[in-house]
Formats: structure tokens, sequence, C-alpha cells
């Protein structure tokens, strides 16, 4: 894996997918929200590969009869549970915390771009990884507008104090891509994601990594790649 053209003066990242295994949890949710409402939970791998377009995607597997208007009503029940127990089996995908530490050492600073609402980010980050110390976190609801809307990115740089382009955007799904790229950043497709039951390579990304280590190495960070 070669090294970036520059090097970098800020990282940031998608949450659920990227950073974050939080399928498990969300999965939770949605069973006992099929339980509620009296029919069978879809298969797990179904709703993981959904994961990163959010509640309504997620519900749409559970319940594909439902029209939209009864999708939106069961969206505040499904967030309530999962937010009542959010933490139980999210944890960093593999290699990811080493990373992390490895751009804290190097002096790189880092960032949470997601789509998430802010309440459940607010709630998740210090449930999940306390320890984290992210220079800018923009959530779904944090400007009018979100990913694949490229502001969300450029107001993470902005906060964070670094220059779009000498920064990297990473993500899981095409719409990581398109607000990377939208923003000027270089943006890496990751491949161990949810990824929309989608192709990474198809993206327009200007790399596609197949692990943490080749994005660790990607950013410079080769002695925690090998």
């Amino acid at each position: 894996m070669n090294a970036l053209p520059f090097k970098p003066d800020g990282v940031f990242f998608d949450l659920d997918g990227t950073l974050l295994d939080s399928a498990r949890d969300l999965y939770a949710a949605l069973t006992v929200l099929c339980a509620e409402q009296g029919v069978d939970a879809p298969p797990f791998e179904r709703v993981r590969e959904v994961v990163s377009r959010g509640s309504r995607a997620m519900l749409g597997v559970a319940f594909p009869a439902a029209d939209e208007d009864a999708i939106v009503a069961l969206v505040p029940r499904f967030l309530e549970v999962y937010e009542a127990d959010m933490a139980s089996h999210t944890t960093a995908f593999d290699g990811v915390e080493a990373m992390l530490a490895g751009l804290d050492a190097a002096g790189v600073r880092w960032g949470i771009v997601t789509n998430k609402p802010g309440f459940l980010t607010d709630a998740l980050l210090p449930r999940a990884v306390p320890h984290w110390k992210p220079a800018a976190v923009v959530s779904g609801d944090t400007l009018p507008v979100r990913k694949p809307d490229p502001a969300p990115v450029l107001h993470a740089c902005a906060t964070a104090g670094c220059d779009p382009a000498r920064s990297v955007f990473v993500g899981d799904d095409r719409r990581d891509v398109l607000a990377g790229n939208a923003a000027g950043l270089y943006t890496v497709a990751v491949r161990w994601g949810y990824l929309d039951g989608g192709d990474p390579d198809t993206w327009g990304a200007d790399v596609v990594v197949d692990g943490v280590a080749d994005l660790a190495a990607l950013l410079g960070l080769k002695e925690l790649a090998a």
C-alpha cells in the first residue's frame, strides 16, 4: 500500500461501519421492536448491510410491506429501544484503536462525520469509547444537511482546524465518498464495513482498502500495520 501523496493535516471518519461495529446493538433493538409488533425479525446479515443508511432502511428490511408513513411512525420507538442499550455489543473494528492512537501520537487531528442523530452520537461515544478524543464530531443533524452533502465534512475540517485539500475522509458507504470528494478531501472507501450491499470499487474513491492495517499504512502509520 502506497502512502498518501501528502502528509495529512486531518483524517475524518464515518462512525458506524467504519470506526465502530454497532450492528449487533442496532439489530437487538430491531428484534425488540419486531416482537412488540408481532413479526419475526429478519436475519442479521440482511440488516447489517443497510446499517449505514440509518433507521428507516433497517425498519424497511424488518417491515417490507409497510409504507413510508408506517416506517416513519416506528422510528421513535426503535431509537428509544436502541438508546436504552446501545453499547452492549458495540466495539471498535479490529485495529482501529491502534490506528487512532497512532494518529494521536503523530499529532494528526482526526474527527467523526456521521449521519447518526446527534443525541445518539453524543450518548454512544462516551459509553462505547470514552477514551477517544476526536477534534471534531459532526452528526446528521448538526447542520441542515447531511452526507452526501459536503457541508458536514467541511464543517468538521473547520472545527478541527484542518485544510480540506490536505485531509482524508474514510467511510464504508457511497455517500461518504461522494461527500468527501465534493468537499475536496482525499477519499478512502473501506471493505470491512456495512457497504449497503454495494461495491466500493465503483464509488469513485481515491483508494479502496481491505483492512485497517492497509489504512494505517496509507496514513503513514506503518509501525501499526505490521
